[in-house]
């Protein structure tokens, strides 16, 4: 975790201004620098910076926020990185948590998101070789290309799919954390089986998830969502 000292310190250090004229050309009106908002299309400049409050805010569409949330829309950036840019700007090094305990959030965070990479893309092979998952998209106008564009894929009907790809890992607490497996009476079993992938993503392009629809009509839940 990076101290909130730091980052109160990095805040007080910032200009907002100077941190958004980086990427949006603004001009002073009155007591705030005003532009056409870099988040959403406009004709009229409703996007406004104060330098007082240190702050920003679209009267479109609503987004606001301090020099970090800026850059964290900006470059689609989490918290951690947007701190890191921001301080790069006014040359300051970020502290780091260098304690085990936070070493091993990090390692456990890795392997959680590679967990959920391999599993997208077993997914995502699997809909190459499905006729029933080929035949659903394209009766609902969903081409090979959007497919690809969005990495969908299909969960094989089988318990155990997932096993071709974790094989002893499928064992593993961390799948079940990761909610791709579940378990009963002491076995475990896939979570989605038989049902079109859609891979949850975030800011970063990291699969974080999977809502999954069913192929029958009938089976209820018709949509299930990771945990």
């Amino acid at each position: 975790m990076i101290p909130a000292g730091f980052i109160s310190n990095l805040l007080d250090r910032a200009d907002i201004v100077d941190v958004v004229q980086r990427y949006v050309p603004l001009q002073k009106k009155g007591r705030n620098w005003m532009a056409c908002c870099p988040f959403h299309k406009e004709k009229t400049p409703s996007f406004a910076v104060n330098p007082q409050k240190q702050f920003y805010k679209c009267y479109g569409c609503g987004k606001a926020g301090d020099a970090i949330r800026f850059i964290m829309e900006m470059e689609h950036l989490e918290f951690p990185e947007a701190v890191e840019k921001l301080a790069g700007i006014y040359g300051m090094d970020v502290p780091r948590d260098r304690s085990p305990r936070a070493a091993a959030e990090r390692e456990r965070a890795k392997s959680l998101a590679d967990f959920m990479k391999d599993a997208a893309d077993f997914y995502t092979a699997e809909l190459r070789q499905s006729q029933k998952g080929i035949e659903y998209l394209k009766a609902r106008g969903i081409s090979g290309e959007t497919a690809a564009r969005f990495a969908l894929g299909v969960s094989p009907e089988g318990w155990h799919g997932l096993k071709a790809v974790f094989g002893d890992k499928y064992e593993s607490g961390e799948l079940l954390t990761a909610g791709l497996v579940n378990e009963k009476n002491g076995r475990r079993y896939d979570a989605f089986r038989d049902r079109l992938m859609f891979p949850i993503r975030n800011v970063k392009g990291l699969v974080i998830g999977f809502g999954a629809r069913t192929f029958k009509g009938d089976e209820q839940p018709k949509y299930l969502n990771s945990p």
